[in-house]
């Protein structure tokens, strides 16, 4: 079988987990018969340093590479906070132009966006960073809870870990899911992982309302979770129309009051079950009318259930 090249873009502060994941899952491929050879690449062919301080030793410059089967652009916590400089960007384009599928792990799709090849393309970056990527980056579609996301030959991934699962995918691609589902094994992760980015992303938070009238049901609500908190109600405890309550959530929250308490019950309800409660007890708490409307939201926001919820964040204990 012929080599498959695989080309990383690194440069100083690269998170080393995002080169290193992907890395053995190509590597660990090779075990099961794939082809895959390794090239490491800097914008000037320089070594560079990881955000933990470990040296790595790149093969060459970008331009002194042929054309890479897959071009991987890893990530690095520098790019979000500031703008990607122009040699880095323009590493970036040059082998992307001519290698078979280009690739972004985590925050490298601010690379990949400053370079323009997400222009008009569909795109995701970890959860924290993704409304900073579509704000740099308004001509491409950010997708903030996919764990990664394929248009054409343009792949770019969820943070950190998500990585593996796009290295993954690629192996799948090239090779069948058999040889793939050898590797994920072999690595002891999830061939595919249930739900998106938003089972590993922070409560809810947000500014106070400037309106005193909205804050009242916000600190009623948030006070008590499990009080009745009916549209009806709260309004009633204001003194004014429903309609009249829903324009001002609208207008301060960009919300609804009922999807308020929904987003105020979810949060605790993540919190109990991280405490070790069990989904019921985590239910009547949040104040859920029952057990059944807890894993509704839970499937419509995170796409598992509660008790999945569960053992994957409760504890790292065994």
């Amino acid at each position: 079988m012929s080599d498959h090249r695989v080309a990383f873009l690194l440069y100083d502060g690269v998170t080393l987990l995002d080169f290193a994941g992907p890395a053995e899952v190509f590597k660990e491929a090779n075990r099961f018969g794939a082809g895959y050879r390794m090239v490491l690449l800097s914008p000037d062919g320089a070594d560079v340093t990881s955000s933990l301080g470990v040296r790595i030793a790149v093969d060459g410059a970008v331009t002194a590479e042929p054309a890479a089967g897959t071009f991987l652009v890893v990530g690095a916590d520098s790019y979000p906070r500031a703008r990607v400089p122009a040699a880095l960007a323009e590493a970036a384009r040059i082998p992307a132009s001519t290698a078979g599928r280009v690739a972004s792990i985590c925050t490298g799709a601010f690379v990949l966006a400053a370079a323009g090849l997400l222009d008009g393309k569909r795109a995701t970056t970890h959860w924290q960073v993704a409304h900073e990527l579509a704000t740099r980056c308004p001509a491409c579609r950010v997708e903030p809870d996919a764990i990664y996301v394929r248009d054409g030959r343009t792949y770019t991934s969820a943070g950190v870990t998500a990585g593996i699962d796009l290295a993954l995918a690629l192996v799948e691609e090239d090779h069948g899911p058999a040889l793939a589902r050898d590797v994920a094994r072999a690595l002891v992760v999830y061939m595919q992982r249930a739900g998106g980015q938003s089972q590993f992303s922070a409560p809810l938070r947000g500014a106070p309302p400037r309106s005193p009238a909205v804050r009242t049901i916000t600190d009623r609500v948030t006070a008590n979770p499990d009080g009745d908190h009916s549209l009806g109600e709260l309004a009633k405890h204001l003194n004014v129309s429903t309609r009249h309550l829903t324009r001002l959530f609208h207008d301060e929250l960009a919300t609804t009051p009922a999807r308020y308490v929904e987003n105020i019950r979810f949060d605790l309800a993540r919190a109990l079950l991280d405490q070790g409660h069990n989904a019921t007890q985590a239910a009547t708490l949040a104040g859920f009318p029952s057990y059944e409307s807890m894993r509704r939201v839970f499937a419509r926001k995170l796409s598992i259930s509660p008790a999945a919820y569960q053992r994957r964040f409760g504890t790292a204990r065994r």
